[in-house]
């Protein structure tokens, strides 16, 4: 954090010590009102029953020159919840200051969100920026990783070299939270392989390009990896994250054709048990204006992941051999409605079923715009027939509603 916060403090200072007749700022900042309800009894102590307000806020702080050459960006975030203390918390989104030469090649030093994938319900090679797993379950919600990135942007494609440090520990809900498990995530011991800890270098490297109807990118990843897998703590009440040294390589391909996006995302990991690999692919498949203007997009993907499922016992105890999951051997199927009106209102549905047991997990997810600077979304997941022994059973009764109000100024 503290290397973090030291990038992101030079970042601003550049736009300080710049011309001021050459530079332009763009400020911002949303402010949301959000509720979450929870219809069903929890299942373990000191969970809250039902209710779960919260508020956020996030600035956004942009400025640039005029020639575009230097550009600085804040984005701090900031969740203040009722319910649960682990959900409220701070974090950089992102602050950073990049450099754009003429020479088609840019440097940016800070905290940074970098997305890598193509699939829809699950991103294997996204693996840059760690998961803020308090905000939802979903992974989509990312920490701001501190980093230097290099882009070499030429004919032949895009070259990215990343070197980070500053290592972000996962977020998790705490002992009165919701979508927790049995035992709680004691976030305050983790456990790392590397001799520096936090302050352990990370590599990465990625090569992206187009060659007609196909997207792709091939990328490299060395360091901590963003995944923890849980140790038994000695108390025997709470889990232990522990974050090991990891080498990943992996493949990302999208086909479009007509109406058809074809979607893979494959990765080859080394350092959490056995060397495996995993997968998720299939399409999506857009029917345009229907309903008087309304598209809808069909999507289809399955996931698999051969990582170890068993234990370990290491010098701090009892240990998973690989971090969890759920995606071993699922299918995804789901539905993108877009009205294409004035409130750009819009709705994404999805269920994946596992493929050996039949649990199933849904979501629901709308979104419409009121007036210039509000708007409202509606978000919703169920957990069904799911089998004691699939990751699921944890959640089981932790189905909920959430409701969202946004102002943007």
């Amino acid at each position: 954090m503290r290397l973090l916060y030291k990038l992101a403090g030079l970042a601003f200072v550049a736009t300080l010590i710049s011309p001021a007749s050459a530079q332009e700022w763009d400020l911002g900042v949303e402010i949301a009102a959000e509720v979450r309800y929870f219809p069903n009894e929890p299942i373990y102590p000191d969970q809250f029953e039902h209710w779960q307000p919260s508020f956020t806020i996030q600035p956004d702080i942009r400025w640039e020159t005029d020639d575009r050459k230097h550009q600085v960006v804040f984005i701090p975030f900031a969740r203040i919840d009722t319910q649960d203390d682990e959900r409220t918390h701070f974090d950089i989104r992102e602050g950073y200051y990049r450099f754009n030469s003429d020479d088609n090649w840019s440097l940016t030093l800070g905290a940074v969100k970098v997305f890598w994938g193509r699939t829809e319900s699950r991103h294997l090679v996204d693996i840059i920026n760690q998961t803020d797993s308090v905000e939802d379950i979903d992974e989509e919600d990312k920490l701001g990783q501190p980093m230097a990135n290099l882009t070499l942007i030429r004919d032949w494609g895009t070259l990215d070299f990343y070197v980070m440090s500053g290592f972000r520990t996962r977020t998790f809900p705490g002992t009165d939270g919701r979508l927790r498990f049995g035992l709680v995530v004691d976030t305050d011991y983790p456990v790392f392989e590397a001799d520096w800890g936090r302050g352990a270098v990370d590599l990465a490297a990625r090569y992206s390009h187009y060659i007609g109807a196909w997207d792709f990118g091939v990328s490299v990843f060395h360091g901590t990896s963003r995944e923890p897998r849980f140790a038994f703590a000695e108390d025997g009440f709470s889990l232990r994250p522990v974050y090991d040294r990891i080498t990943q390589g992996s493949i990302d391909l999208q086909y479009t054709k007509d109406a058809w996006l074809w979607k893979l995302e494959t990765v080859v990991r080394e350092g959490h048990g056995e060397i495996f690999a995993a997968v998720v692919g299939g399409f999506e498949y857009t029917i345009y204006q229907i309903f008087g203007g309304a598209d809808l997009g069909l999507l289809a993907e399955y996931q698999y992941d051969g990582r170890d499922e068993g234990y370990v016992l290491e010098d701090f105890g009892l240990a998973f051999a690989a971090p969890a999951t759920i995606a071993d051997n699922d299918v995804f199927a789901g539905a993108r409605l877009a009205l294409n009106d004035i409130q750009d209102t819009s709705m994404l549905i999805g269920t994946t079923i596992d493929a050996d047991d039949q649990s199933m997990g849904i979501f629901i997810e709308a979104e419409r715009r009121l007036g210039q600077n509000w708007t409202a979304e509606l978000e919703a997941r169920l957990f069904l027939n799911v089998d004691p022994d699939n990751l699921l059973d944890a959640f089981r009764d932790d189905d909920f509603l959430t409701f969202r109000l946004t102002r943007y100024f």
